[in-house]
């Protein structure tokens, strides 16, 4: 049941929030790559408002179903390139964010796929997605009705 709707949320908090959403989107990581890292991440924090929002924003993007379906697993499907691996797994230490940080393996695989500008944006996008997540857990946002360019 939602807590706090969205009509309810003081007017300004998620201006900040929403200036990084506009940062990311020029940020030279495509829409659709974001999308899949966002719908992982969201995996991962049981968001089921930001599963059904990033799922219909990457299909929309164009993403494949079988892709998002899959993408738990991304270890083992041979669909996903290797900068979306590298991608996939800092979202996944970023989230889950051990004890030891970020390995210096995965950090020197993101290298040979990514700009250090391009890390900078996509650490950003991870820890944007988390506190998204986070935020929808507490006030419960109702999944199921969020279309494509609400946001």
């Amino acid at each position: 049941m939602e807590r706090i709707s969205y009509q309810e949320l003081p007017q300004d908090l998620f201006s900040g929030m929403l200036k990084t959403e506009e940062k990311l989107r020029d940020s030279g990581i495509s829409t659709k790559e974001l999308e899949l890292m966002r719908y992982r991440a969201s995996q991962i924090n049981n968001c089921a408002y930001c599963l059904d929002m990033h799922f219909k924003e990457a299909t929309h993007a164009g993403e494949s179903p079988l892709r998002l379906y899959s993408v738990s697993a991304w270890r083992e499907a041979p669909y996903y390139s290797e900068r979306e691996q590298a991608m996939l797994a800092m979202a996944e230490a970023l989230t889950l964010l051990p004890e030891e940080g970020i390995h210096e393996a995965l950090y020197e695989e993101l290298q040979k796929h990514f700009s250090k500008a391009e890390i900078a944006n996509l650490a950003l996008a991870v820890a944007q997605i988390n506190s998204w997540n986070r935020l929808v857990n507490c006030f419960k946002f109702t999944p199921g009705n969020y279309e494509v360019g609400q946001h």
